[in-house]
């Protein structure tokens, strides 16, 4: 009965938001707290929403700071300088500017952290789309593929999955270096291949260095820009960043420190700075709301237990004849299946009782947390409506969800399949 009402709930809130009959925010709302009374928790759902609200309350007040910060520093004009040196190299060029995309996502995702990465690459890449007429879905597209492939030690899918199978990082990580190079190649090509459509469709001529796109300001972008305030403004936008990759610091701390420097560093007055604050409240408080929502939502799932129940009988139907193609057929589902499970139910609750069942036919735990890895909320994050950070790329390239998920998935899950074609080809688990 409650993997019944998991998998209904899963179903219709992406039935309602794909089909564009509800908002994310009611869906992720209505449906689970129906399918909850309907399961007979009566007033227990509203402690599994304020128990699935306060797992998120960091990561939704870090998104509102988040906005407001690079709002701030885009209105004061730190990403004028990087934008026009970007629009020097890549001219007017797609190829260059997807490329350009790619490589910019990948490198701003060392630290591990996709929210960091997309707030960085979308506003600074966006503008230059915009100018020219491109697609934002390739934008959004391209920062998910990077981000995606870029699993490293210390990503949350990596330790989840270290943690739950007792394993050391090293032992996952290493033999799957060849095939994160391979998925990386992938993104580079998909990277050219798309930038070369979109030349096409503009009608832009790829040969030869291109002059740069002039950049044009309105008058009330004048006002509001600093340049005298660029270097005090990267300086602390460095020192912010360092403090989340290299002292730690909580992001919703670091954000917050930077947003109460950034106002008063760039507007003194107290006017512009309420002025600056209102400018991006409506998109912070919107975000914010969404991921408040989707705490609740998985708050629910969790603490009835209907996570648990999904998990139990996904196992249980699947074929004892196909045990040992428990990796490859693992590697293969493990993108789409971030579709169904949030990273901590599916790595915490999933993936044990699946490494368990590995072992007893002589499959090694190990190979089902590389197998996982593959897919599961590492190219399947930037597209899962159960993660924040889809929201994030959505919301920041003003595209819908579902336009998101329909261009962005095909390309995420052949990511996803050549690296498990690579891992078997490379012997990393068997076919």
């Amino acid at each position: 009965m409650l993997a019944l009402l998991g998998f209904a709930t899963i179903a219709l809130v992406l039935g309602l938001i794909l089909s564009k009959k509800m908002t994310p925010l009611g869906a992720l709302i209505a449906v689970p707290v129906l399918t909850s009374l309907v399961g007979g928790f009566g007033v227990k759902t509203a402690t599994f929403m304020v128990r699935g609200i306060q797992d998120v309350a960091a990561v939704a007040g870090m998104f509102i700071f988040a906005i407001l910060y690079f709002g701030i520093m885009t209105d004061a004009g730190l990403l004028d300088p990087i934008i026009d040196r970007i629009l020097a190299a890549a001219g007017s060029s797609p190829v260059r500017i997807v490329i350009g995309t790619a490589l910019l996502a990948l490198l701003v995702h060392l630290d591990g952290s996709g929210a960091v990465t997309f707030l960085v690459t979308i506003p600074v890449m966006l503008p230059l789309y915009q100018r020219l007429g491109m697609d934002p879905r390739v934008l959004a597209c391209a920062a998910s593929l990077a981000a995606g492939v870029n699993f490293l030690p210390w990503t949350g899918p990596m330790i989840r999955a270290t943690a739950s199978l007792h394993l050391q990082t090293a032992d996952i990580f290493n033999p799957l270096v060849p095939v994160q190079a391979a998925g990386l190649a992938f993104v580079f090509l998909y990277a050219w291949w798309m930038g070369k459509r979109e030349s096409r469709r503009l009608g832009t001529q790829l040969p030869g260095r291109q002059s740069p796109h002039q950049r044009q300001l309105s008058e009330e972008e004048r006002v509001l820009r600093r340049p005298g305030r660029f270097w005090i403004n990267l300086i602390l936008t460095l020192l912010m960043i360092a403090g989340m990759t290299v002292v730690k610091l909580d992001p919703v701390a670091a954000f917050m420190v930077g947003v109460a420097c950034a106002l008063p560093i760039n507007y003194p007055s107290l006017k512009m700075q309420r002025d600056r604050i209102d400018a991006h409240a409506r998109t912070a408080l919107l975000m914010a709301g969404i991921l408040l929502a989707a705490g609740a939502f998985m708050g629910i799932l969790k603490e009835s237990g209907m996570l648990a129940a999904m998990a139990q009988s996904a196992v249980a139907a699947a074929p004892v004849g196909a045990a040992r193609h428990f990796p490859f057929l693992l590697g293969l589902l493990s993108m789409p299946l971030s579709m169904v499970f949030d990273p901590d139910s599916y790595y915490f609750g999933v993936l044990p009782v699946l490494a368990e069942a590995g072992r007893a036919f002589g499959i090694p735990p190990v190979q089902m947390a590389q197998a996982s890895v593959l897919g599961q909320m590492t190219t399947g994050f930037p597209v899962s409506p159960l993660t924040p950070a889809t929201f994030l790329i959505v919301g920041l390239t003003g595209i819908e969800l579902r336009e998101h998920q329909k261009f962005a998935f095909p390309f995420l899950l052949c990511a996803s399949v050549l690296m498990t074609m690579v891992s078997v080809a490379l012997g990393v688990f068997p076919l």
